[in-house]
């Protein structure tokens, strides 16, 4: 089973939200869990989703 790990682009694509803001988001503390995989940022797309559920409606 491969599961792909998204980029910070793949994931402000997928939120419809600038680059920049996913990096403001990690240093805060807040938006969907990333990991360091050397030097990227990767996001599981499962974290993405219940990063997204926790949110609630909008």
């Amino acid at each position: 089973m491969t599961r792909k790990l998204l980029s910070i682009e793949d994931v402000a694509e997928y939120l419809g939200v600038p680059k920049g803001t996913l990096y403001q988001w990690r240093t805060k503390g807040y938006g969907p869990q990333g990991r360091r995989i050397g030097k990227y940022v990767r996001y599981r797309q499962e974290d993405v989703d219940a990063w997204i559920d926790e949110q609630g409606a909008a």
